[in-house]
């Protein structure tokens, strides 16, 4: 299937006043604005606004703001631990918060400017026109509803912005999210069910983000009949498309033609192009902690070039899984390192001759004495060794299909939407709604499938049997605990908890740089400083989030 090229084009008419450029996520050639009231130039803008989907999701930027801090992941040694200290840092001047509300504002003119010209455009067929306004349509949704879980209030503007403009106010959340709500439901009826062009939207991605949107919204207030559509949609995902679970859940991962599977509903695009390819997807750096300095290791394609960002807590690694019985804690976490540079070394106070495919660093799950450590000819991290510089590495988005070993732009395609996660939103729906038998069905389901491979096929059944939980056993710390075995690393963690009213409470109990920090206020991001002085009346005008 072919897939969708990002045109880089963006007209200079299409850009927030003052907005500037923060990173540099890609390059964007200007275009004239009459270039866009034609066909040509009108499939360019709709397939432009697919683009800045990019400066979030495969990023550093978008880990910070949605795994860091949270009872999933901490820093690792070369992060930015601002993010996670919830320290007085962590305030409106703070780079990411910034460049993402620039971003996805510059992606919402960028949208806006399709939906209102597209009666303009002269010689294109009515169809084709029609999805690619619910295109934009289903992007910009998911653009506003970003802010609106990051953010809370937020300038609403559905309408193009041309020329400088420095008038700006905070609408009610339940503006937003009537907005929001409006979009996908022209997404889900003019959307396709399936793209002609892969990575495109189509309706099915569009019912799956709406149903996120209602359990969302429904969580503000309890709202039991936001909870029944949310339920509904992604039940009619699951039901009604030929999406199904892999057998196998590390195969949801696999790279390469791997990643058009049948779990996948949306996935952010990348590629092994250099021309379309932009900064490409960096997350391959951010989850590795610098194993090269280990004995008998030296960095290679395979095992990834170490940025140390993010690290597992102590929680999701040693608590999280039933590790006999789990198959997605050893297909979540890389444990063991394999020596690619062979020589003699020094290893737990002994001399060491290492060959190529010894194992050279071992992570066991569970403690060993210091006397069975001295016994191994190789480096052994039990938990109680692991720290921010040495630690498991999640293993989702590494990425040897890159040019060399030093290449930061990735080529792994962005999995935003996947069925694992439906099931997660209908269960959590369920749930909320009081049908917890319905939900332990489909909870149940998911987890059958993440049990063990047995060394037989009676081991492998048990397993799975003993994977099975109760109606009586589920709650919504079940719900989360399982979002985080299932989605664990997915840019999901910190909107998770923010939905559940969570956050404080886990990341007090399973964060420990975070935990002396965080407050309530925590819960929604300060609104940029740039924002409010660049906004006539400034702070009061467009006022501040309580907190910072």
């Amino acid at each position: 299937m072919k897939r969708i090229y990002i045109a880089l084009l963006l007209s200079t008419a299409l850009l927030i006043s003052s907005c500037k450029k923060e990173l540099n996520e890609d390059s964007r050639s200007e275009v004239t604005d009459d270039y866009i009231n034609t066909p040509e130039g009108f499939q360019s803008t709709v397939n432009a606004a697919y683009s800045f989907l990019r400066t979030y999701y495969g990023t550093e930027l978008g880990g910070n703001l949605s795994l860091s801090g949270t009872d999933e992941f901490t820093a690792g040694k070369d992060a930015d631990r601002d993010y996670n200290s919830y320290s007085s840092n962590l305030n409106a001047t703070k780079l990411h918060f910034t460049t993402t509300w620039n971003n996805f504002y510059q992606a919402i003119n960028n949208c806006n400017a399709v939906i209102n010209r597209a009666a303009q455009i002269p010689g294109m067929d009515e169809t084709l026109k029609t999805t690619r306004v619910a295109e934009a349509r289903f992007l910009r949704a998911q653009y506003y509803f970003m802010l609106v879980q990051l953010y809370g209030a937020v300038h609403l503007t559905l309408t193009e912005t041309q020329g400088i403009s420095t008038t700006a106010s905070r609408a009610p959340v339940a503006d937003v999210y009537q907005a929001i709500i409006e979009d996908l439901d022209f997404a889900t009826e003019h959307l396709p069910v399936t793209a002609e062009n892969y990575g495109r939207a189509t309706k099915p991605a569009a019912a799956h983000l709406l149903s996120k949107v209602y359990l969302t919204r429904a969580a503000l207030n309890n709202n039991q009949e936001d909870y029944s559509k949310a339920a509904a949609l992604a039940k009619g995902v699951i039901n009604d498309y030929s999406f199904r679970l892999l057998d196998d859940f590390s195969s949801v991962f696999a790279q390469g033609a791997g990643e058009q599977n049948s779990e996948v509903i949306f996935s952010v695009q990348y590629s092994l192009n250099v021309l379309t390819n932009g900064d490409g997807n960096q997350l391959h750096l951010m989850f590795l902690f610098p194993y090269d300095l280990q004995p008998g290791m030296k960095r290679d394609l395979a095992n990834g070039r170490p940025f140390s960002r993010f690290k597992p807590t102590a929680y999701n690694l040693n608590t999280l899984y039933n590790h006999a019985i789990d198959g997605r804690f050893d297909q979540t976490f890389k444990r063991v390192y394999f020596c690619n540079n062979p020589g003699t070394y020094t290893v737990n106070g002994h001399q060491v001759q290492m060959s190529i495919g010894d194992t050279a660093v071992y992570f066991p799950d569970v403690e060993m004495t210091a006397e069975e450590i001295a016994e191994k000819d190789y480096s052994v991290y039990p938990p109680s060794k692991v720290t921010e510089a040495i630690y498991p590495t999640l293993s989702k988005f590494l990425d040897p299909l890159r040019r060399d070993v030093n290449d930061a732009a990735g080529s792994r395609d962005f999995i935003l939407f996947r069925l694992g996660e439906t099931y997660l939103i209908a269960a959590e729906a369920l749930l909320q709604s009081g049908r917890q038998t319905e939900a332990v069905t489909l909870i149940n389901t998911l987890r059958r499938r993440a049990a063990k491979t047995g060394s037989t096929t009676a081991e492998t059944s048990a397993n799975r049997l003993a994977m099975e939980i109760s109606a009586a056993q589920l709650d919504i710390d079940f719900i989360l605990d399982e979002r985080m075995r299932e989605l664990n690393g997915e840019h999901q963690r910190w909107f998770d908890l923010v939905r559940t009213k969570k956050l404080v409470s886990r990341v007090r109990e399973y964060n420990v740089l975070g935990a002396p920090n965080i407050q309530d206020f925590h819960m929604l991001r300060p609104i940029p400083q740039e924002q409010i002085d660049r906004t006539d009346g400034g702070i009061s005008a467009f006022p501040q989030n309580p907190g910072y």
